[in-house]
């Protein structure tokens, strides 16, 4: 016993002797300190449109304040785990510092508050795991709204991660990509089963639905994401009939952009949508790893990305969010991250 008890003296006396001369504590990093090397899309001499931030793997990725006892600690008793992302497949943001990651290998969404540099993971919606949490959506008051596919419904939360609500219950197929409309307060979901979008008020009235299954304008097979843009015009990510079709804000169909093929402004899998600030389309094809953006009538503009694990690569890449700064979250789902990337708009 007494040479347990002298190594264990030991080993403290020489971790907080360590950490004396070291400091006390460690202050807070940079969550995404500069790349070494600018990435940029279009490469130069082309004016840069869309430039590489960093990436989110892991709640270490925050880079939060580390005190004096917790060095202790982890001295003494080892580093606690890291809680990495596995299959990051939506994202969103609350518009401010708040980053929710649809994580479906997990059957989490993962929280990081890029201010308080806090996590936190919301694993549970009626007292029971998720089971294939796959589209996320926040509305102006906090509130988050998961997609669970498997369950066939919208689980609803309030700004402190606690569950308030569910919509959708016996009324959807499989839902998955959501996309909140803030000017009419409702909610707009991409049903996978039912080859439609629904429509629900904020308290989970059921409103409209858009749609049928077909390859006419305004059906659709296997729809996967929505998005709005300022007009209030409806996107969605016809994924099996590989094209976006647009809506004006009655809900009727405008026009699609995008076809089957693999030259630019064409489609292998098109599957995350999402809008800029100037109601620029973006979509992202996981089957050739890049992201398309088009102009509102549905001119293509721009792409980038290509297959690989460097800043600005993907591999199998899904769902993507715009925030009201510009800035692109990609959730890149087998790189096990979330990428971040600014637009720079004239």
């Amino acid at each position: 016993m007494a040479p347990v008890f002298f190594s264990t003296l030991y080993r403290l006396t020489a971790a907080v002797l360590a950490l004396a001369a070291a400091g006390c504590g460690t202050p807070a990093g940079v969550v995404f300190p500069p790349p070494a090397a600018p990435v940029v899309f279009p490469a130069p001499p082309d004016r840069a449109r869309v430039r590489f931030v960093g990436q989110i793997e892991s709640d270490a990725d925050l880079k939060p304040a580390v005190s004096f006892a917790r060095q202790l600690s982890e001295r003494m008793f080892g580093a606690r785990e890291i809680l990495s992302l596995k299959t990051p497949l939506a994202v969103c943001t609350d518009g401010a510092d708040r980053l929710f990651v649809a994580d479906t290998t997990a059957r989490v969404v993962h929280v990081f508050d890029l201010k308080t540099r806090e996590y936190a993971r919301v694993t549970r919606a009626n007292g029971q795991p998720f089971d294939q949490p796959v589209g996320l959506a926040c509305d102006p008051s906090g509130r988050l709204y998961v997609a669970d596919s498997s369950a066939g419904v919208i689980y609803v939360f309030d700004s402190a991660q606690k569950q308030i609500a569910e919509i959708g219950r016996g009324q959807l197929g499989r839902p998955c990509g959501l996309a909140f409309d803030a000017r009419q307060s409702r909610l707009f979901v991409a049903d996978a089963g039912r080859h439609d979008v629904a429509v629900f008020s904020s308290a989970g009235q059921f409103q409209a639905v858009i749609g049928s299954r077909g390859t006419q304008l305004g059906q659709f097979n296997f729809p996967t994401n929505v998005a709005l843009d300022s007009k209030g015009r409806l996107y969605v990510s016809d994924s099996l009939n590989f094209r976006i079709q647009q809506f004006d804000p009655d809900f009727h169909p405008i026009r699609q952009i995008g076809q089957n093929g693999d030259t630019p402004g064409s489609f292998g899998q098109p599957k995350g949508i999402a809008i800029d600030s100037q109601d620029h389309l973006y979509v992202v094809d996981a089957n050739f790893e890049v992201v398309q953006i088009f102009d509102s009538d549905g001119t293509f503009l721009l792409d980038f990305g290509g297959e690989g694990p460097a800043p600005g690569q993907f591999w199998l890449p899904a769902g993507i969010f715009i925030d009201p700064r510009n800035r692109i979250w990609i959730a890149d789902s087998y790189n096990h991250r979330v990428q971040v990337l600014d637009y720079l708009p004239e």
